[in-house]
């Protein structure tokens, strides 16, 4: 089918179409009068529209608005089994897959946890399968996947790099198996980056084209947009801010073969039980040695119960300890509010959450001294399962652009 150009009835059409599709998926069931008003369309066109889009099985009809005066109008919605995505969250404890239809509910879930020696598109596709067998779809029928990893695949060589800690995953034809396993469109992409995705489209950057979001949990990283859009650098490493030469602590030297730098040893949650410790402050109960610690590591369940704490009683001991980590949190986000003078930097990730309001707080005042303008800190609203999201949001933005276009 040739191209529609500018102007023409088909073009419109499509546009037209698009403007309803996206109105559904904002406001949920809408009366063609009501399409009508908010489109600018007369009601004969407004019919024709949502014919087409139910002919095409975009939107069906659900009801009416019974309830108010007059007579009853049918209520028309967005067809949620037009398209189903799917996403992954990768660490190196286990790999979580979901389903989404089209609306962006969520319909099932499937976790598989690492084993020694297994191979990523064995843990991929299991987990995949999983979730598609839960939501009783088969693997054929998701649009999309969109897989979230500890650092970046290298857009050059395609092989994943600032991720030695995950086990199974640098084989340098990684992507071309899992492309040969897969059914579908796969996109990957750094797990921090896709938890800024979700807080950008379902919580707190909405609205905000440059944000930054600092993200603590199993490892210290930063996701930037700039301009509404993902900055992901030449090698796909823009963010990784635990390599950061900090004060403080030592250069480490050979970052890339240590998986670790300043910024990481100072402000990562491995040190947090002994600093807790050298300020009086009394150890949490948590997981023993080598526990699973329920969804994070023992490591990331220890720093989690010890913030909680302090930020449930800040005083004392507790109050320290939090002033300590909110001075190694703002040493190293006072280089990117440096260079980047981002409108507000959005706080995320299981150890800066469990610090609440008392540390972000702290963290503002220590930013307030150290860097020379002043973004708004704000919490991540996207607590559950930030990065999942991120990856099913990440999905649905594509398929829905290739399906509201019926101009194809």
């Amino acid at each position: 089918m040739p191209a529609a150009t500018p102007g023409t009835p088909s073009l419109l059409r499509a546009m037209n179409d698009r403007a309803a599709l996206e109105l559904l998926l904002t406001h949920g069931p809408l009366s063609r009068t009501r399409i009508g008003h908010l489109t600018g369309l007369s009601k004969p066109t407004a019919s024709q529209l949502l014919a087409r889009l139910e002919a095409a099985g975009l939107v069906l009809a659900t009801g009416t608005d019974g309830g108010r005066p007059g007579p009853s109008a049918q209520l028309y919605a967005l067809n949620p089994r037009a398209a189903y995505v799917g996403g992954l969250d990768v660490t190196p404890g286990r790999v979580l897959a979901a389903v989404a239809d089209l609306t962006g509910t969520v319909i099932a879930s499937h976790e598989v946890p690492y084993t020694e020696g297994a191979q990523a598109v064995d843990q991929v596709t299991e987990a995949l399968g999983g979730a598609v067998k839960a939501a009783g779809l088969h693997r054929s029928d998701l649009h999309r996947v969109v897989i979230a990893t500890p650092g970046a695949f290298d857009p050059q060589s395609g092989r994943l790099r600032y991720a030695s800690h995950l086990p199974g995953w640098h084989s340098p034809t990684l992507l071309e198996d899992l492309a040969a396993a897969l059914p579908m469109p796969v996109e990957y992409e750094n797990d921090v980056n896709l938890a800024a995705v979700a807080e950008q489209r379902l919580g707190a950057a909405r609205g905000h084209e440059d944000f930054v979001l600092l993200w603590n949990e199993e490892g210290l990283g930063a996701a930037l947009v700039l301009g509404g859009r993902l900055h992901r650098g030449w090698t796909g490493g823009a963010g990784e801010v635990g390599f950061l030469p900090v004060p403080g602590r030592p250069l480490v030297r050979q970052v890339t073969r240590a998986n670790s730098g300043g910024y990481q040893e100072l402000a990562g949650v491995e040190g947090l039980p002994r600093l807790a410790a050298e300020l009086g402050m009394e150890a949490a109960p948590g997981p023993a040695p080598g526990a699973s610690g329920g969804p994070h590591s023992p490591e990331v369940a220890a720093a989690v119960a010890l913030l909680g704490r302090a930020a449930a009683a800040p005083e004392g001991a507790h109050l320290r300890f939090l002033q300590s980590y909110a001075t190694a949190l703002a040493t190293g986000l006072a280089s990117l509010v440096a260079v980047l003078d981002p409108e507000i930097v959005v706080l995320s990730g299981a150890a800066i959450s469990a610090g609440g309001e008392p540390l972000r707080a702290l963290l503002e005042a220590e930013l307030a001294e150290l860097a020379p303008s002043r973004p708004l800190l704000v919490p991540g609203e996207v607590r559950e399962r930030p990065v999942l999201h991120g990856a099913l949001e990440s999905a649905l933005a594509a398929t829905r652009d290739e399906v509201f276009d019926t101009s194809r």
